[in-house]
């Protein structure tokens, strides 16, 4: 599948018609837009035949680039970029920090005449050295152990980054240490993507469809929920603009209750920002499709359509980047925090993942007779294998301080990670397990009733909002990342555990079959045979009901399903044998690697949570409690003038004394929640854990008699913008 689509936006027609099930009419993003992306297109234009026919297979086929090629390419591109306006060009990558990151470099180089030429060869373009030393790395370097290298990834489009009197050419890159181990996100999740592609063809060609089939891709489409404030109330919380969330915060007497903001009409100051932010996500090449109101007063939605999972998961960086930029210039801020706001829905981000073969077939579509369709369920129960096996580890790779807040919370699935397929699905691997499956169930029609509406088909099966794996016509949705999460670490794993599920079922077809071809009837009982097996192994991770019922907690228990229920408890599964084993197995990741992103996600983990504590402590030392004294004193001297006219003050004292009370709480809370925080050191996990049960908690109760005093302090002096006054729009 190509990642550089010849519509730009890095989908091909093929791999849409895969992904869709029907056609994909080709959409003049260019004309209407204009294009800051070295498209398919454009490589055609400028480079020579065979150049480009030889990038193409490293591009579509995943065959190595061929160094002769660095220089011609790169020329072509600095011209192209040149002719729009760029200067510079920087190496485009995506450190463990969580964010991405660059350094440019000029065009511009000396001629040793006095003057200066422009120039970008090949060897700039395919490799950079940026410092490594300031990086997270987990213990694979030390501090003055500094090289590091960048190195283009060729899959994913070049883009032109503009800013009010810049533009800079910017190319995707993997980052590696001077010994070659991976410091960043990209690297392990190619190396994925082989692992998947490599066992995928293995299937493919026991059932004889690999006519064609070079390589088999992971496809991703992600869905981007956020929140918007005014940037005025940003800068008036420290919470806000320190930790990307508020600390503090009575609910308002209107937050959700009514359900009005869900999908309703999009609040003209907000339309104008989307419409900004897509016109300039489609220049940089990024496909998105939807926007809407989300649930949560001032929350929104912004997803993309399908592309490979590289490209996939550089765009959602450039989606994340974007919605920040572009919002500053309508006096406005995106929150991509997991829980901005507390007592109303937080934000995640829906992974929809597949697998498609560079042909443009989805591996992942039912097709109509499903009961049929052998080779399907031999994916579809390849996952169902992966994620029993590995469910702590799919746990564990959205774990964060973050997410914590918002996993089971009303608008989240809960931590066990189990797989939803609906009914249609679940019917066939239930008839499957007993015997020859002999039917696909269907949805139907459905009649509105009225005449002059309709009659819609139904799907054969529900959805279900509270799986966190859930089946969805033709992929997977990943429901339980986080909205600040970089994408590419959770699809690292997803590929992983599942091209080693694959790897296990074809290990198991091959024996069975032998060497002979074998005739029709003995592929399908034995591809039957292989799969009971399968289905009777891994069904416990099977489940159609209500996640957020007790019941189903108590269910998961008694199967064996782990339930993390804190991200702490979730990072220590990288530790565990068949976890490291797994990963080494297909090459993505040595131990080291997966130790070093272990001690990097707690590390995160510690000093975000501390970064919250420090802050809420100084909120409230600084803010909160001068305001409670200015309202005590106010309280005092009504009390006093009260009983000075010789009347008794009654209530009046009651609230006075009521309010001393809960500050002088709310300062004993404060001095234990500093202490905790300087009773810590360290990023191992036993600090987290410290954290996790001592400050945390803490900062609940600190939260809570503040949130209690908002409720009664005089509005004119409390001293930050309310939740009544922030969750709108003005």
């Amino acid at each position: 599948m190509s990642s550089i689509g010849v519509n730009g936006l890095g989908t091909s027609d093929a791999a849409l018609r895969g992904m869709n099930g029907g056609a994909a009419p080709r959409v003049s993003i260019e004309s209407t837009f204009g294009t800051d992306v070295f498209t398919e297109r454009v490589m055609q234009q400028r480079l020579p035949k065979d150049v480009f026919r030889r990038l193409m297979r490293t591009m579509q086929d995943g065959v190595r680039l061929d160094p002769e090629l660095a220089d011609v390419v790169a020329a072509s591109m600095k011209d192209w970029a040149a002719e729009r306006g760029a200067s510079h060009y920087c190496h485009w990558f995506q450190p463990l920090t969580g964010q991405t990151a660059e350094k440019h470099d000029a065009f511009l180089v000396p001629d040793g005449t006095g003057g200066g030429l422009s120039e970008f060869t090949g060897s700039s373009l395919v490799q950079g050295e940026p410092d490594a030393s300031s990086f997270p790395s987990g213990g694979l370097r030390a501090t003055f152990e500094a090289r590091g290298y960048t190195a283009w990834d060729p899959t994913s489009p070049v883009f032109l980054r503009r800013g009010v009197n810049h533009t800079t050419l910017c190319i995707p890159t993997a980052f590696v240490s001077w010994t070659g181990e991976a410091l960043d996100k990209k690297t392990p999740l190619l190396r994925s993507m082989d692992a998947l592609s490599a066992q995928a063809l293995r299937v493919l060609r026991i059932f004889g469809t690999d006519a064609g089939v070079k390589r088999v891709s992971s496809t991703v489409g992600a869905e981007q929920e956020y929140f918007l404030v005014d940037r005025e109330d940003l800068f008036a919380r420290e919470d806000l603009s320190v930790c990307g969330r508020t600390l503090v915060g009575a609910s308002p007497a209107k937050g959700q209750q009514l359900e009005d903001h869900y999908f309703g009409a999009i609040p003209p100051r907000v339309l104008a920002f989307m419409a900004d932010a897509e016109a300039e996500l489609y220049r940089l090449g990024v496909p998105v499709k939807t926007r809407h109101n989300e649930v949560a007063p001032l929350q929104f939605e912004l997803a993309c359509h399908y592309e490979t999972a590289n490209v996939a998961c550089d765009h959602q960086m450039i989606v994340m980047e974007t919605l920040r930029t572009v919002a500053t210039r309508h006096g406005l801020e995106a929150l991509l925090h997991e829980k901005p706001f507390a007592g109303v829905n937080g934000s995640g981000k829906h992974v929809n993942w597949s697998m498609a073969t560079n042909t443009g077939v989805n591996l992942l579509d039912p097709r109509d007779e499903t009961h049929t369709n052998m080779q399907f369920l031999v994916f579809l129960c390849a996952v169902i294998r992966a994620v029993d096996l590995h469910a702590d580890l799919l746990r564990a790779s959205i774990a964060s301080a973050g997410n914590d807040h918002r996993l089971g919370a009303n608008e989240a699935p809960p931590a066990i990670i189990s797989i939803f397929l609906g009914d249609m699905l679940l019917d066939i691997i239930e008839q499957l397990e007993s015997g020859r499956p002999g039917r696909t169930k269907r949805g139907g029609q459905l009649d509105l009733g009225a005449l002059t509406l309709p009659q819609i088909p139904r799907h054969s099966g529900d959805r279900n909002r509270t799986s966190p794996f859930a089946f969805t016509g033709n992929k997977f949705e990943f429901r339980a990342v986080g909205s600040s999460a970089a994408i590419a670490w959770p699809v690292t794993v997803l590929n992983t555990i599942v091209a080693d599920a694959i790897g296990d079922v074809a290990d198991r077809l091959e024996a069975e079959l032998g060497a002979k071809t074998p005739t029709p009837e003995k592929m399908e009982s034995t591809v039957r045979k292989v799969l009971q097996g399968v289905i009777k192994e891994h069904k416990r991770v099977l489940f159609d009901g209500d996640g957020y019922d007790s019941a189903w907690h108590a269910e998961a228990a008694k199967r064996g399903l782990p339930n993390f229920k804190s991200s702490v408890d979730a990072m220590g599964v990288y530790k565990d044998k068949k976890n490291q084993t797994v990963f080494r197995k297909h090459k993505v990741l040595s131990k080291a690697e997966l130790d070093s992103r272990m001690a990097i996600f707690i590390d995160k983990y510690c000093k975000q949570v501390h970064i919250e504590a420090e802050t809420l402590v100084s909120m409230v030392r600084t803010r909160i409690l001068p305001a409670a004294t200015r309202h005590q004193a106010e309280l005092a001297e009504a009390v006093a003038a009260t009983e000075a006219a010789d009347v008794e003050p009654g209530e009046l004292r009651g609230a006075l004394e009521q309010h001393v009370e809960t500050v002088s709480r709310l300062r004993a809370r404060v001095t234990a929640l500093s202490g905790a925080i300087a009773k810590g050191h360290g990023e191992d996990l036993k600090h987290a854990k410290q954290i996790r049960d001592e400050v945390v908690p803490l900062m609940g109760d600190v939260r809570e008699l503040v949130d209690e005093l908002e409720a009664s302090v005089a509005h004119d002096l409390w001293p930050i913008p309310t939740y009544r006054e922030m969750l709108q729009i003005r």
